[in-house]
């Protein structure tokens, strides 16, 4: 069941099962073999992205439910077609009055049947909270929502008695409820929030729950259950539980033996307890219903996981699963894209103009620091706790105080190199405490030095674990603690903190990237390859993500400017002198927040859109102000989301709306799109680049929503947009007339290819192939081969030398072997011979690929 290509859609209200069925005519004709879906099951009410899940027990009826998923797949299969599901097993949609395991804790707590199902400390640090939730869903202090009388006491046929408050239903414990139910009238007319005595029964009630309401603010101190991130309205769950697990899973489960989905994409694997036992577990579970399946669908499921790779990580393969998600591939061909010597220049040229570090690893460190003890307060102090009670336990150890425990362990988040380790592996992994003592050592010069001596004795609690410990159920509680913080931290420090304040070149900043690199030669990319076919041959391949910060066609423009920094800096300097003009009188906005606005403006402005067009102008800036804001808040330094600045935000979009549209600036707008024009043609072979490598090297290739077009959108929601499928058809069957048609056929050419010869792409070696000549670092190229058959991939990735002669007769590629070849992208036949010169297999293009005729 291992997919040739799949095809990421977005499901939401607007964009349903019935819809998705009307473009699969279209979807085979590309030629991809799977549609791979969003979240499909039950989801909050109007989410745009499913990840907040609220009934794991049936199917998103926004979407259809199950009469619409029938129908889809029915309509999938019948174009030989299959259906990659992904699923989201560490959290839940909570708050709200939509989740009914949820509210069952909140009514019943610590008693409730679901209460173990989530990750809840019911004997907190905080002895206020002993036996409660905290239910950090105010909008304002508790008092002053009280006092206001925003909440209110009632009873409706859904919940029974509760408290509520705008959207967020509070149940009453049974014991209240059935006393009101005597006498209702009286019940609310004594709550009632109108009168002093009504506010003061109304607290008095709140206080005897099971939950304790607290204003949104206090939860990143406070709360005493795990979030996804610091997201308070996803909840996680222990899906290291057998029940969670079966409860949580049985749908999805009996979809796959059914034969209607045939493999998962799981989210966020590393917030989980047990990664690894999940992963096992789940494969198990499938392997148990495979025999269930329809006869020609008893294939292994396909699974691959939403892991953020470091440099030098590895998948696990005792997990079983087929390979990451994508990230680490969008990254290594960004790298390749890349001049690294162009971008060291960009960080110096940065730093001098807004005094920020050049380098990306302090930006990094000073994020860590700061999110630990300003969004994961109470989970730091949870994982201290956790090292404390063992440090108790010794009378060498029972002198190491907790506020050294907490110093220390925000240093070692600070310096972590990865999401996490996974010291309960250490049995079967020795390496998997390598990124602890790597973080230790780093840690060590930064901490107190009366702090230094505890490092050790840290490491030796959380960098290994063996159930005949002394104290083993505690150690593998402190291991707990610190791994499910140590994930979310670097989410929210490096993903959605540090990438919003270091803008040297914003193509280096996304998801599952490290900006500290800054390019790659092809020889690493080569060895990256060669290591991709041995781990991980069916690893999902992605260059665009509904997580992705920037489209995948804006980092292959931006990337361009490593390869010309004169060029950019020169630009830059005339810009912000112009912008500079207009805020003389402001000097309070940071050149930071201008340099990054405008390498956001060059890097998705459409070629098509002229700057003295003020209606399509309207419509651009309004993207660029809906992201900038975003940006703004995630920085966390001017503004944020939780303490918004509204006159430094208000001022930054106003010079925004004055580049695109005020008359002022007009000057400025020209000449950023006369500069754009000048990128594109370097920007085009990028893109074709991008894209026919990740068609073709081992892996199975995922074309994003509408990213067969161009693709320059920006972070969600920008990148959720609605797609014109209507137009995409239309292409499909006309001559390339643009860059967005150039890179469909592009796409469908070796999508059909890998139709035709599947088992080339999916058992088939990777050859880099020797490149005599001038252009050993311009050019990638390299053969697919299996059993007689051969592919041949050329791909232009920069423009650094174009002054050499292409044609030089000296300038030319080993093949596998001679003789005829299909032009795949041109439509032709050549006889080539073993050494081909680079001129005739290229043409005009920047990319060529070849298969050898049977």
């Amino acid at each position: 069941m291992t997919p040739r290509a799949t095809y990421r859609l977005q499901f939401n209200k607007h964009f349903t099962f019935a819809d998705a069925t009307a473009i699969i005519p279209y979807l085979a004709a590309l030629g991809v073999s799977h549609v791979y879906a969003s979240p499909i099951l039950a989801a909050r009410a109007g989410s745009t992205h499913g990840y907040d899940v609220v009934d794991p027990c049936r199917i998103n009826p926004e979407l259809g439910g199950e009469t619409g998923v029938r129908e889809f797949v029915a309509a999938l299969h019948a174009k030989d077609m299959g259906l990659i599901v992904d699923i989201v097993p560490n959290h839940m949609g909570v708050g709200g009055g939509d989740n009914l395991w949820w509210l069952d804790v909140l009514r019943n707590g610590v008693n409730s049947p679901y209460a173990p199902f989530f990750d809840i400390d019911w004997t907190p640090l905080n002895r206020a909270l002993t036996g409660k939730v905290l239910a950090p869903f105010l909008g304002e202090p508790y008092g002053t929502c009280l006092e206001k009388g925003d909440l209110q006491l009632r009873k409706d046929e859904r919940h029974g008695w509760a408290v509520f408050y705008h959207q967020h239903v509070f149940p009453i414990r049974t014991v209240d409820a059935e006393k009101f139910d005597e006498d209702p009238d009286a019940a609310l007319a004594q709550h009632d929030p109108a009168t002093p005595e009504g506010r003061d029964n109304l607290h008095s009630l709140l206080e005897r729950q099971y939950y304790r309401l607290a204003w949104f603010r206090t939860a990143g101190d406070m709360i005493n259950w795990r979030r996804f991130f610091d997201v308070t309205e996803l909840a996680t769950l222990q899906a290291e539980r057998w029940d969670v697990f079966q409860q949580s899973h049985e749908l999805i489960l009996n979809l796959y033996a059914e034969g209607l989905i045939d493999g998962l994409r799981i989210d966020h694997i590393d917030g989980l307890a047990d990664p690894a036992g999940y992963c096992q577990r789940l494969r198990a579970a499938l392997a148990e219903r495979q025999d269930q399946r329809p006869a020609s669908q008893r294939q292994r499921a396909w699974v691959v996981v939403e892991k953020i790779l470091a440099p030098d990580e590895e998948l696990d393969p005792s997990w079983d699963m087929d390979g990451t998600t994508g990230y680490d591939f969008m990254n290594e061909v960004s790298l390749l894209l890349h001049d690294a010597a162009g971008s060291q220049a960009l960080c110096r040229d940065w730093a001098a103009r807004t005094g920020r570090p050049a380098q990306f690893a302090r930006q990094e460190y000073a994020a860590r620091r700061e999110i630990v003890v300003r969004a994961f307060s109470a989970q730091l102090d949870s994982a201290v706790d956790a090292l404390g009670r063992i440090a108790d336990l010794t009378t060498n150890d029972r002198d190491l105080s907790r506020a050294a425990l907490r110093r220390c362990l925000v240093e070692i988040l600070g310096c972590f190199p990865r999401y996490r380790s996974y010291a309960a592996q250490t049995d079967e992994n020795p390496d998997a405490a390598a990124p602890l003592r790597e973080a230790i050592d780093a840690a060590r010069p930064l901490c107190f030095p009366s702090d230094r001596e505890h490092l050790d004795r840290i490491f030796d609690w959380l960098g290994s674990f063996r159930k005949d410990m002394p104290n083993a159920t505690l150690r593998r509680l402190a291991i707990r603690r610190f791994e499910q913080l140590s994930a979310p931290v670097a989410a929210k420090a490096v993903e959605d903190t540090a990438f919003y304040r270091h803008g040297p070149i914003l193509s280096r900043t996304d998801v599952g990237f490290d900006p500290g690199r800054g390019g790659f030669s092809v020889r690493a990319w080569h060895e990256r390859c060669l290591r991709r076919v041995q781990s991980t041959p069916f690893a999902l391949l992605a260059t665009a993500t509904h997580d992705h910060k920037r489209g995948e066609d804006v980092r292959a423009r931006l990337a361009v400017l490593s390869e010309q920094p004169q060029a950019w800096t020169t630009k830059l300097s005339e810009w912000m002198t112009a912008l500079g003009e207009i805020t003389a009188e402001d000097a309070s906005i940071d050149p930071a927040d201008l340099i990054m606005m405008l390498q956001t403006v060059v890097g998705i402005w459409p070629e098509e859109l002229q700057p003295d067009d003020h209606r399509a102008c309207e419509d651009f800036a309004e993207r660029i102000r809906t992201w900038q804001l975003k940006a703004l808040r995630e920085a966390k330094l001017q503004t944020s989301w939780e303490a918004p600045d509204e006159a430094y935000e208000a001022a930054v979009l106003d010079l925004t709306s004055q580049l695109l549209l005020g008359s002022t600036l007009s000057a400025t707008r020209s000449s950023i799109f006369r500069f754009v024009k000048s990128l594109l043609p370097a920007a085009r072979d990028k893109t074709l680049a991008q894209t026919v490598l990740k068609l073709c090297v081992p892996g199975v290739p995922d074309i994003y929503q509408g990213a067969e077009f161009l693709d320059l959108s920006l972070v969600d929601p920008d990148n959720r947009r609605p797609v014109d499928y209507a137009a995409r058809a239309t292409a499909l069957t006309s001559p390339p007339a643009d860059l967005n048609a150039t890179k469909q056929h592009v796409v469908a050419r070796l999508l059909q290819l890998r139709q035709r010869q599947p088992d080339v792409f999916c058992f088939g070696d990777y050859r880099p192939l020797t490149l005599a000549g001038p252009h050993a670092e311009d050019i990638v190229a390299f053969s697919r081969s299996h059993e007689g058959c051969h592919i041949v991939v050329i791909a232009r990735i920069t423009n650094r030398n174009s002054t050499a002669d292409d044609r030089d007769p000296g300038a030319s590629v080993e093949l596998p072997v001679a003789g005829e070849w299909d032009n795949i992208l041109q439509s032709g036949i050549a006889y080539l011979t073993r050494s081909t010169d680079l001129a005739s297999l290229l043409g005009d293009a920047c990319v060529a690929v070849y298969a050898i005729r049977d």
